[in-house]
């Protein structure tokens, strides 16, 4: 088990080293910053010397070994757009609004797909079954800016019920979670469902409902119990989907997480930012699939030694 934990560690740290020579490279070939920090009118006396005060004039090797050993410290440099904060605070900064938004996303989905997955089991090859298929089709092929948009026109701007944008109460998550949601929810839906028909031909469930059991207490506390191993560790999964996922939907709502932040720093050529964002992104997701590793080892002793 030391092992295959190890080897997962190494994989995972290798990873992380590949995104961050990915992001490094791509923000360089973005374009000059300096374009963008500079007037037009600026000489080249005057690029010069901004060049030489963020580094700018150093090999690209020399920019990169400098990156990485200040990043291995949690140190990315200050920010050109937003002077007097550094890149991994304004990343900090951000943070909590990304996750709050996932998290909510995360409940949105569970609680949507769970029982329509179920049903869709349950009722196998009849109306219910079909509508499933539907919600879960839809849910795959709806872009989720369009998504937002629609759900904003309707209850936002025609009903008036909820909030276009910002962060606030609950209300102000209702319309971002089910647009970042959505498209987890067809996922999560199918999962369950596959797992579902696979524990209700086994003959355990017969021999519950032999047994006299009512047939809600035989899906919902024998049946998904069995069937909640791969959905399970699938929402680990979704959730560093969920919070590397979200600068569309923080676009749309204007949510002032790290999504949002990522396009600001994008427009504005701010490397430092994009590389601490990209890399904070890269780092949840390679762990949470690490930890989905982990967990799969122990559930099941067989994965160890593939």
């Amino acid at each position: 088990m030391q092992r295959f934990i190890a080897r997962r560690v190494l994989q995972s740290i290798l990873a992380i080293w590949v995104m961050s020579l990915i992001v490094f490279a791509l923000a360089r070939l973005s374009g000059n910053a300096l374009d963008v920090m500079l007037p037009m009118e600026a000489s080249q006396e005057d690029y010069e010397r901004l060049a030489k005060y963020w580094g700018l004039d150093q090999p690209v090797h020399v920019q990169y070994g400098i990156f990485i050993t200040r990043a291995l410290q949690g140190d990315f440099g200050m920010s050109w757009k937003w002077p007097g904060h550094s890149a991994m605070g304004l990343v900090m900064d951000r943070l909590p609004a990304t996750l709050q938004l996932a998290g909510f996303a995360l409940l949105v989905s569970a609680v949507i797909a769970l029982p329509i997955g179920v049903l869709s089991a349950v009722k196998k090859g009849t109306p219910w079954d079909s509508a499933a298929k539907v919600i879960a089709l839809l849910g795959q092929s709806l872009p989720g800016f369009w998504l937002g948009i629609v759900l904003m026109w309707i209850f936002a701007v025609h009903l008036g019920w909820l909030p276009t944008s910002g962060r606030g109460g609950i209300q102000y998550m209702i319309l971002p979670a089910i647009t970042l949601g959505w498209f987890q929810v067809a996922a999560i839906m199918r999962l369950v469902r596959s797992s579902m028909l696979d524990v209700l031909d086994t003959e355990f469930v017969k021999l519950t409902r032999i047994k006299g059991l009512a047939e809600w207490k035989v899906v919902w506390k024998h049946c998904l119990r069995n069937a909640s191993i791969a959905p399970l560790t699938f929402f680990a999964i979704i959730a560093g989907v969920l919070m590397t996922g979200s600068v569309v939907t923080e676009s749309v709502f204007s949510w002032p997480g790290t999504g949002l932040l990522a396009i600001d720093a994008v427009r504005a050529r701010d490397y430092q930012v994009v590389q601490a964002v990209v890399i904070v992104f890269s780092a949840i997701f390679i762990m949470t699939n690490l930890l989905v590793d982990i967990l799969y080892a122990y559930l099941d002793p067989r994965i160890r030694y593939r």
